[in-house]
């Protein structure tokens, strides 16, 4: 019998995580600022409103860290940037209707609570004035625990945030000092006990597998603590070690990353971990407790996913704000300019910033659907989805159905004469499932983008 091991080591290759569908290296730059003003005049009266600000300041240099984000100590870049913010905030309001209700907002980064507490509610007014939030609205936050005040939660509570994420990677000492990020179990407890005392309604922890210095017996530790800790939701990361595209990544040390076995021993220890205490594995990287509305969501088969990973919003626009910020409506993606000094000059000229985008083909659309519902419900039903999209679902996905007898010889999905189903043992493959059905990985190697392993 195959272990979870060996289908680890086997279907360990580079793939998309399907946050969007074509996946952000297929958006271009013939999309511009006219493509953008046209999606956003499209009437959406049945659609809610997810916001997005994008804060890409930090206090230091995390080495592991993908995003877009400036480490510095000048506080002042900030103000410009706020300025910047409501500048684009106000433009697009103007585009929309914004008597639609915001069901979910967002803050990312870089390190959000850099802001100081005034300024978080500064921001917070800022989005209030141009948009109207719902009263149930799902209001969330990143947040690094390092130079963190009971001060900057309370401006958190008191502007309507009711979610926290905390990013804590590893609680080794040795992987911290590799990676830059030193945090103690202290300073950990201290945050949660005040997120709980505010009376913030959930809290995740994000973790990350495949740092340096890692060892399947240390991460044993940091999952133990982690348990104890008892979070209501974990995104658990691979780690993806990309230094041609981030080159503060050459600071880790490349014989210091775990090697291949170890990596996978590595995402076996979390996956065993997290389900002896509970907490359901959703799909890819996220678990969560059995009575969170992620799972019900998946249960109900109303789980979606976009940018911020899985979510219960799915009949929302992203409107995302802030440079590189990524929005979408029901057929288009935008992203905006990465750099923040262009981003800045490009919003002060006209109030958008775009850099680039996609507008979906109703295939893009089809093949976007099947993706999500396999990630999401963990099955498909070929003649409910061939009724919904108009099409004869075996013959339209003949070649998926091919690529997924191999996942099905591996006990990874099962394929009835009407359905696919993916097994609890699947879960952990899902963006190799959700590979089966995409197109644009079957064009020309020459033509591939380069992703991060699947595990």
């Amino acid at each position: 019998m195959t272990t979870t091991l060996e289908l680890l080591q086997k279907y360990s290759v580079a793939g998309p995580r399907y946050t969007s569908y074509p996946t952000a290296p297929y958006f271009h730059t013939g999309f511009g600022e006219a493509d953008w003003l046209e999606a956003l005049a499209e009437p959406a009266p049945d659609r809610g409103i997810s916001l997005y600000a994008h804060i890409p300041f930090c206090d230091s240099l995390c080495y592991y860290c993908g995003c877009n984000m400036v480490a510095t100590h000048d506080y002042s870049k900030t103000q410009p940037y706020l300025a910047t913010l409501d500048q684009e905030m106000a433009r697009t309001a103007q585009q929309v209707d914004t008597r639609r209700p915001v069901r979910q907002l967002h803050w990312g980064g870089g390190t959000p609570t850099y802001l100081n507490p005034d300024d978080i509610r500064r921001l917070m007014a800022m989005m209030r004035s141009h948009f109207t939030l719902a009263d149930d609205a799902e209001i969330s936050c990143e947040v690094d625990p390092r130079e963190l005040t009971r001060a900057h939660l309370e401006a958190l509570r008191e502007s309507g945030f009711n979610r926290l994420s905390f990013g804590v990677q590893d609680m080794d000492p040795a992987v911290q000092q590799a990676v830059n990020r030193i945090q103690s179990e202290a300073l950990i407890q201290q945050v949660l006990d005040w997120s709980r005392e505010l009376g913030f309604s959930s809290i995740n922890l994000d973790l990350i597998v495949g740092l340096p210095k890692q060892t399947v017996a240390s991460f044993s530790c940091t999952l133990e603590r982690i348990t104890e800790w008892a979070p209501d939701r974990l995104a658990v990361f691979g780690y993806a070690h990309v230094p041609w595209l981030k080159k503060h990544q050459n600071l880790i040390i490349q014989s210091d990353l775990p090697d291949p076995a170890t990596r996978l021993g590595l995402q076996q220890a979390v996956n065993e971990a997290l389900g002896a205490a509970g907490y359901v594995n959703i799909g890819l990287d996220h678990f969560a407790l059995p009575d969170d509305e992620l799972v019900r969501a998946q249960q109900s088969k109303t789980l979606w996913r976009n940018f911020q990973g899985y979510t219960t919003h799915k009949d929302c626009d992203i409107l995302a704000f802030g440079a590189s910020s990524i929005s979408q409506t029901a057929d288009v993606y935008m992203q905006n300019e990465k750099n923040i000094k262009r981003y800045q000059d490009r919003v002060a000229a006209t109030g958008f910033a775009v850099e680039r985008g996609l507008k979906l083909t109703r295939d893009d659309q089809i093949q976007r659907e099947a993706i999500t519902r396999v990630m999401c419900d963990l099955e498909l039903d070929f003649a409910a989805f061939g009724s919904e999209w108009g099409i004869p679902f075996t013959d339209y996905f003949a070649d998926a159905l091919s690529d997924l007898r191999p996942l099905a010889d591996d006990g990874l999905v099962e394929i009835s004469t009407g359905k696919i189903s993916v097994t609890p043992s699947g879960r952990l493959f899902l963006r190799n499932i959700g590979m089966c059905f995409d197109r644009y990985l079957k064009q020309a190697a020459s033509d591939q983008p380069r992703y991060s392993r699947t595990a």
